[in-house]
């Protein structure tokens, strides 16, 4: 719902369509958006039932991969801006890094691409994101991880960090913008990976994902 509320507040579309397997919940949360629909001005809002995952769309649908999406690790990279920027003293917008890879737990932070104002944080601090880093900035990263089941514990869910973000990637696709964003796609031959959904950098437009980046990865041994 928080995905849809941040959607209604950037008045992004004609028709808004709700989707889930709970339909007595999901029906009465339709009714609540239609009563409330004169301040957001969306004319229609409706809902169906079905639970997939991305992969899942895209055997399903017969889209194109470059129209079928996921989130990936959209929110996972705002948390790392604003971990960051707490800990530099710098507003989030100022701060680029990417987390990539896979949602959550596994996620990968991308340190050697960490910059302010295209100052690399690497080449100030060589050890940054290793485990020879004596001011330990790997622990953002674990921050990041972290962060959700902290919000779970307090407040039982998470919704509006992950209803902001989807609204931005709405907005990139109806409005064009051609912003790239960290999100979900169908890899094929990208670092040697091929028929998996995961995150990387992707300019997302009115057509879909019409490019994707590959940033330069530096190889970390793991202590064994």
């Amino acid at each position: 719902m928080a995905c849809a509320i941040s959607i209604l507040m950037k008045d992004l579309a004609d028709e808004l369509t709700l989707v889930d397997v709970m339909e007595d919940k999901l029906k009465g949360e339709m009714m609540e958006l239609q009563h409330g629909s004169l301040y957001p001005r969306t004319p229609k809002i409706v809902s169906g039932k079905v639970d997939i995952l991305t992969y899942v769309a895209w055997k399903i649908s017969g889209f194109p991969k470059n129209r079928i999406i996921g989130s990936g690790c959209n929110l996972d990279s705002a948390r790392f801006h604003y971990l960051m920027g707490e800990r530099l003293g710098v507003h989030p917008v100022s701060c680029h890094e990417w987390v990539l890879g896979e949602h959550g737990d596994s996620s990968v932070p991308v340190w050697s691409g960490a910059n302010v104002a295209d100052v690399s944080l690497k080449n100030l601090h060589p050890d940054l994101g290793t485990d020879a880093d004596k001011e330990q900035w790997k622990d953002v990263h674990k921050q990041v991880v972290d962060s959700v089941y902290e919000v779970i514990k307090l407040k039982g869910y998470t919704s509006w960090a992950i209803g902001l973000p989807v609204a931005d990637l709405a907005e990139s696709i109806m409005k064009n913008l051609r912003e790239v964003h960290p999100i979900s796609t169908v890899i094929k031959g990208v670092y040697g990976i091929k028929d998996v959904f995961l995150s990387v950098p992707c300019i997302l437009g009115q057509n879909g994902i019409s490019y994707v980046v590959k940033v330069t990865l530096t190889l970390r041994k793991r202590p064994v």
